[in-house]
Formats: structure tokens, sequence, C-alpha cells
């Protein structure tokens, strides 16, 4: 194994999402709810739920063929697969096997990464390594979430919040250290585990008639504390990675936060003392699709163009376990 390091940088982006819209008014006819009280508190007005046909690994792969198209890479030219997931296809094989199958991908590296909605960022860490440490030289990082198969559709507090789909991006060397990632941090508290959590379906609590009719298959949260956990980690560790690069916030560009809830971000974005209109925000289209909502507003930034070459970008992200994470990018290309 290399021990040279060399510049990492994000050389294409893709997403995919499921056809199906479904507006907080469709939810309303079979929930207690209304528009006006789930877009008052969260800022979402409609999410993508998957059909039967939508898998973890299918929107993974979909999201994925696109980055290496738009990487303009070759199939043979990846050498991994790292899919960030909660809601894989099943619990073995990995989703990433599946996918690296459904591209028809290089028999090498692929394994899946649980970190919730950290996801994206840990995987962005561990595959910035890997490519660092001249492992590998093409390392395709997907965020995939098929969260409806894991949500209690009778439970206001939580169905109202979700969105399935996925985001993917193509990690490769870099022509310059000043290019591309310039630093990743990431941290986790399992003592408040259970603020955010899915009791069944694990070795702890096996599927059975008992675990199933006690719903403990579906993803609880206590969602005051986890807005409290999440605004604080999250300035917390944006500001020591800040630090940690002699970057000033008045210089960052462009914020992509984690999509969970306007309220957190608008806090956060106060906190940081950074403008909101430096945030990308897309949860009003989305929900919150966990691991995929970073790579997912990465790409739509790009088409958007709202990210272009020479700007900083700060990724913030937070999810259960507790975990959370941040990543400072200087967009390739030149200004």
């Amino acid at each position: 194994m290399s021990t040279a390091s060399h510049p990492v940088t994000i050389l294409g982006t893709g997403s995919s999402v499921p056809a199906r819209v479904v507006t907080n008014e469709e939810l309303s006819r079979t929930v207690d709810t209304s528009h006006e009280w789930i877009y008052s508190r969260t800022g979402i007005t409609e999410r993508r739920i998957a059909g039967t046909d939508e898998s973890a690994s299918e929107m993974g792969a979909r999201a994925g063929r696109a980055a290496i198209e738009a990487a303009g890479l070759a199939p043979s030219e990846i050498d991994a697969v790292i899919a960030c997931t909660m809601t894989p296809d099943m619990p073995f094989p990995s989703t990433a096997c599946l996918i690296q199958q459904k591209l028809g991908l290089p028999t090498r590296t692929a394994f899946d990464l649980q970190a919730a909605c950290s996801g994206f960022v840990y995987g962005l860490e561990v595959a910035s390594a890997l490519i660092q440490a001249g492992v590998h030289r093409h390392v395709l990082l997907v965020g995939t979430e098929r969260i409806s198969s894991i949500i209690d559709w009778t439970d206001r507090s939580t169905c109202v919040l979700f969105g399935d789909g996925a985001g993917a991006v193509v990690l490769g060397r870099g022509v310059a250290h000043d290019q591309g990632v310039i630093g990743v941090k990431t941290g986790a508290d399992g003592s408040d585990a259970k603020l955010l959590f899915m009791p069944g379906g694990g070795s702890s609590v096996p599927a059975s008639a008992e675990s199933i009719a006690a719903r403990q298959h579906f993803l609880r949260m206590n969602g005051r504390e986890v807005f409290k956990h999440a605004v604080l980690v999250m300035e917390e560790i944006a500001l020591d990675l800040l630090r940690e690069h002699g970057v000033l916030r008045g210089e960052i560009d462009l914020v992509i936060p984690h999509q969970a809830n306007f309220r957190i971000i608008d806090t956060l974005a106060s906190r940081l003392e950074i403008p909101y209109s430096k945030f990308f925000v897309n949860l009003d289209r989305y929900g919150n699709t966990s691991a995929a909502s970073i790579p997912l507003a990465i790409d739509e930034a790009v088409k958007a163009e709202r990210l272009r070459p020479g700007q900083l970008v700060l990724l913030l992200a937070f999810g259960a376990g507790l975990t959370w994470g941040a990543a400072l990018l200087r967009w390739p290309g030149n200004k």
C-alpha cells in the first residue's frame, strides 16, 4: 500500500428520487394533520415515496450511474463502492454489493456504512482517506434511503418528516491540495442513542409476532431533544473545522446542511452567523432523506449552478447514534 498523500476531489455527482410525490394535503387525508401544521413546523411541503420496485440499491444505482457519467469515467475505473444507508435492501449482503452488481462495476471493494443521517459525511471521511493513502483511485460514494419502509404512517410526529431518495458522488485524485476535500470531522455519542432509533429488527429484538404487534420495527424519535442536540453539535463541529483550517465564517460561499427541518437550519445559520441565503435548502420538496440528503442536495446545487468552481463549501450533518459531522471543500475548478 502506498503511503503517498493525494489531494481528493469530487469528480461527478448524481441523484435519483422516486416518481411518486406525496404532498402534505395527501397525508392529511390519512393522518390527523394539515399542510399548515407540517409546513409551519418543518418547512416541508412534499416528499418522494418509493414504489415496490424502488429499493435503496435501485435508487443508489441510478444515482451512482449518473455520478460516474458526470465524472467522465467508465464503470471499470471505479475501485470501490461505499453505500451510506440505514435502510438497506436487507441485513446482508450489503447494499453496496447490490449497487456494484447493478452497475456492472469491477469485483473490488464494496461495503455499507451506517451513521444514519450523518452517513454521507462519515463516508466522505473514509473515502478520502482511502484515496489519500493510495489504496484506491476512484471511489463511488452513495447515500441512499427508503425511509418509508420504516415509518409508522399512523404517527404524525414522524411520518410527515421523511422521504426516499439517493445521491452519489465519485471521488478521485485532485490536481492541487487547495482544491477538493480540505478537511472532514466526525463525532458520535451513543449515550443518547434512544433519542432516535428503531428498536426492532436487529439481534437485540429480532422479528417476532410480539415485536410486530408492539410496532417495534418503526423509527422512533424524541424530536424536541434531537433538535437541541443537532443545533449545538453542528455549530460546534463547524467552528472547530473552520478554526482547524484557518477559514473565517465570512469566507464560506455555500453551506449544504442535512435537510431535516427548516427550524434547525434557520437556527444554525443564526448561531454560525452565516447568512441563510448561503444555505442550500431543498427539504421543502424531499423532506428528510437521511444519508441521501446531502449528496442529493449537492447534485441539485450543481444543476442549479449554486455550486461553482473555486467556492468554499461547508457540509454539516447530524443523525441517529447520535452522530454528527462536518466537511470543508473547495469546489473543483478555478474561479
